[in-house]
């Protein structure tokens, strides 16, 4: 009679007890493990620099052979090696950390009422580790207190009233996760942007958000931003619930998304990794231009190099003549990460951004975005001014925007500077009949010049027609955008009116979205092929650029991760760029979309 009870006692023991779960009278010990409901994550002590103690506490993905570590609670306050280590929950609901000697190395320090035993502590599938009441509230995450590492469901914020942020520190290396040199936060003057710190100094700045969200057809996205008119903030997901994916900040200080490929953990992508998009690098009043293959620093345009012809930027660029207030005029530039150090103006439309700027002499230049997708309460506008040296630029085309920069003169006067530069002075009642000498010499001259740049442009891409690629050149040395046009490529032609057909003679409803130098339509070509069709400005020099560079990078490189160059039509002023179609945008517009 009395093997019954003992029978039921045990069997409630088994199916009430979990791996996910430590309760005051389950402390963890070295050994034992939490396990999240799906085996996703893992809770334990661990070792590193194949120690044979386990001085650290922390949570890593369960069951993938090249271990990684997301979070770590005593980074800076290791167990001693002589020792051993004990995570319990308290009957004040804290979680403390000590070692066999009882000294506190890490605790929660909830200092709140007790809970009796009712509270737990538990291992999230998201890789959260949280502290729960018995009536299911929720006291305290480790998503709260990050290391180094964003997880599918953290929240990246920043409370622009209190000037405060969710930071990430780095490891000080590979095999040390105490604090390292680099931080990253959003910036908690504004929320727009992302930083990265290395400790004191500015290492590197993302561009502003603009979107409300983003995905790419590897399922990665990021959800809705949300401004509640005090805290910024955007939480980063993955459509695929098997995926294992995540955001670290290494110690090199390189931001870098990596993913599980069944064999080892994958860098999708990395900033600000080499080249010239490291905070600053370029100098004042300088651009750095990604639209090439390595990166290179650029003025901006009416801006010359401050060493004269040295290729040292670091000392930025100054302006060709100095502005003259309400005489100046404004220069489009587009694709461009606007730069550091703007004066946030609220509330203003377009129109009055533009008038914020202009009546204002100290004001250098001016950026606007309609944010009206954003879930926000401060308004859906962002008027951004600038009253002083225009730093940490760059060009990133279709993936930036329009940065309104302030210069002497008005657009057509380009005559007059550049006689006032050379010191010589118009006398144009004095010389009519000089003028007219050189009118004679000079205009037959560059209409010749302009007739043999025509026939040539005709003769290299009018008889391809739309380009369209059969086979790609094995990746080289990139050294000018002219190697585009010495490849000798094979396509197939296709003649302009098809791809006017295809995109319904560009018309705005096939519009995907309004890039850098253009606008990029959606189109079906005859054999049902969609195709992304991008169109330059008519007359811009930088779209020319823009083309010539953005071909010679598609052609010569060749990975998953980057949409495929179909093919390329000029004639005249007409410049289009035909890609393949990704129904869900491309990892490109979701990354710079965020950052």
């Amino acid at each position: 009679m009395t093997v019954l009870p003992f029978f039921i006692l045990l069997l409630s023991i088994c199916f009430c007890k979990s791996d996910d779960i430590l309760t005051p009278s389950k402390p963890l010990l070295p050994g034992d493990k939490l396990i999240s409901n799906d085996g996703i994550f893992a809770l334990g002590f661990f070792s590193l620099r194949n120690s044979t103690a386990n001085p650290y506490l922390g949570i890593w993905y369960h069951n993938i052979p090249e271990r990684e570590y997301v979070w770590v609670a005593n980074r800076d306050n290791p167990i001693p090696s002589s020792l051993s280590g004990k995570l319990v929950l308290t009957n004040s609901s804290d979680l403390v950390l000590s070692d066999s000697k009882g000294r506190i190395l890490w605790t929660t320090g909830n200092n709140v009422t007790t809970w009796g035993d009712g509270a737990v502590a538990l291992l999230l599938d998201t890789g959260n580790f949280i502290l729960q009441s018995q009536n299911f509230t929720q006291t305290w995450q480790s998503f709260d207190q990050p290391t180094d590492t964003i997880l599918p469901g953290f929240k990246l914020w920043a409370n622009y009233k209190t000037h405060t942020a969710v930071r990430l520190v780095a490891w000080k290396d590979s095999q040390d996760p105490s604090t390292g040199n680099f931080f990253l936060s959003r910036d908690p003057r504004t929320g727009f942007q992302i930083l990265i710190w290395r400790e004191t100094s500015l290492y590197w700045r993302s561009g502003l958000w603009s979107s409300a969200t983003a995905s790419n057809n590897n399922g990665y996205i990021w959800s809705q931003i949300v401004d509640d008119g005090e805290e910024i903030y955007s939480t980063y997901n993955t459509g695929n619930s098997s995926r294992r994916s995540h955001w670290k900040l290494d110690y090199t200080g390189d931001l870098i998304l990596r993913s599980w490929n069944n064999q080892s953990w994958e860098a999708l992508f990395k900033r600000p990794d080499d080249g010239c998009r490291h905070y600053g690098s370029c100098g004042p009043f300088s651009y750095c231009n990604n639209m090439v293959f390595t990166g290179e620093c650029r003025c901006l345009d009416g801006f010359e190099p401050a060493s004269g012809f040295s290729a040292n930027f670091s000392r930025g660029c100054v302006r060709k003549e100095a502005l003259r207030c309400h005489s100046d005029h404004f220069l489009t530039l587009t694709g461009m990460k606007v730069p550091d150090k703007f004066v946030y103006v609220r509330n203003r439309s377009f129109k009055e951004c533009t008038a914020e700027c202009e009546r204002n002499c100290a004001c250098t230049a001016y950026a606007y975005a309609n944010l009206s997708s954003i879930l926000a309460t401060g308004g859906p506008s962002r008027c951004l001014v600038w009253t002083d040296e225009l730093v940490d630029s760059e060009m990133s085309g279709a993936l930036g925007g329009n940065l309104y920069l302030r210069l002497a003169g008005s657009p057509g006067n380009s005559s007059a500077v550049n006689n006032k530069k050379t010191g010589v002075t118009s006398k144009r009642k004095n010389n009519k009949s000089g003028v007219g000498m050189v009118l004679k010499i000079v205009l037959p001259v560059i209409s010749f010049l302009l007739i043999l740049t025509c026939i040539y442009l005709v003769l290299i891409c009018k008889p391809r027609g739309i380009q369209l690629n059969k086979k790609r050149p094995a990746m080289g040395h990139l050294t000018t955008s002219q190697e585009v046009w010495d490849q000798n490529l094979e396509f197939r032609s296709i003649r302009f009116k098809d791809i006017a057909a295809a995109t319904n003679c560009f018309d705005d409803t096939n519009i995907l979205g309004k890039g850098g130098f253009g606008k990029v339509y959606k189109g079906t070509l005859e054999d049902g092929k969609e195709v992304a069709v991008k169109r330059l400005v008519k007359g811009s020099e930088q779209g020319i650029e823009h083309f010539r560079n953005e071909v010679v990078l598609i052609a010569k490189l060749q990975h998953k991760n980057l949409v495929r160059l179909l093919g390329c039509y000029i004639h005249e002023d007409e410049k289009l760029l035909i890609y393949e179609y990704l129904p869900n945008k491309s990892l490109d517009k979701f990354l710079f979309g965020m950052f």
